[in-house]
């Protein structure tokens, strides 16, 4: 265990010691019976936002895909690797989840790297940057249409533009599509403002968003 971070080890007893036995019976069945959440989360790796504490979920609760800007990238059958597409096909697929979110934020450093030509990356960051190019036109959109709103209207759109072009990329997946159509899943934008704790959850049809009170 050596340079093991001590905070780390120190959560894990605390958990371990005060959360855990009231939690026993709960993670003793998961371990026999197996996970059998009915949401699939698609969220940002921003430490900021957990998902499991956003939707105060248990264990077991939520089967989560996170990645730089919560993003889904459009189905491609090419024989590569794909995280988020193995995630999707394992939930949708395997564990027959019922709901698909995809979950924004407030202050996204992946979104601030596509509108701020000076962001703090550096020129060898080219996954970063080869995995936002995929919301290359949502960016494009909000430049042109807002090119005098301050750089934090336009990631507000931005990161809400990004939510609505990832449910669409979702829907190119032939399996979710069909499940979709069957009327087996449902899909979900939200949005979670990272200073006040609010959650915006989208309308589906309208596109818009509505703060949950």
């Amino acid at each position: 265990m050596k340079n093991f971070p001590s905070y780390l080890i120190e959560g894990h007893k605390k958990f371990k010691r005060e959360d855990f036995p009231k939690e026993r019976s709960s993670y003793e069945k998961l371990a026999t019976v197996g996970q059998a959440p009915k949401v699939l989360v698609v969220g940002c790796s921003d430490s900021r936002v957990d998902p499991s504490h956003i939707f105060n979920a248990e264990a077991g609760d939520l089967f989560m895909v996170r990645n730089v800007a919560n993003l889904v990238p459009p189905y491609e059958a090419d024989g590569a690797y794909h995280g988020v597409s193995a995630a999707l096909e394992f939930g949708v697929m395997h564990l027959e989840v019922e709901h698909v979110v995809v979950l924004g934020h407030t202050g996204c450093g992946g979104i601030h790297a596509m509108l701020d030509p000076d962001a703090p990356l550096r020129d060898d960051m080219t996954f970063i940057t080869n995995w936002v190019s995929m919301m290359s036109e949502e960016r494009d959109i909000v430049c042109r249409d807002m090119p005098d709103s301050d750089m934090e209207d336009q990631m507000d759109a931005l990161e809400q533009r990004s939510i609505s072009a990832s449910l669409e990329n979702l829907k190119s997946f032939p399996f979710i599509q069909k499940r979709v159509s069957e009327g087996k899943l449902a899909l979900h934008g939200a949005y979670f403002d990272v200073a006040t704790a609010g959650l915006y959850v989208r309308d589906g049809e309208t596109g818009t968003y509505s703060l949950i009170e």
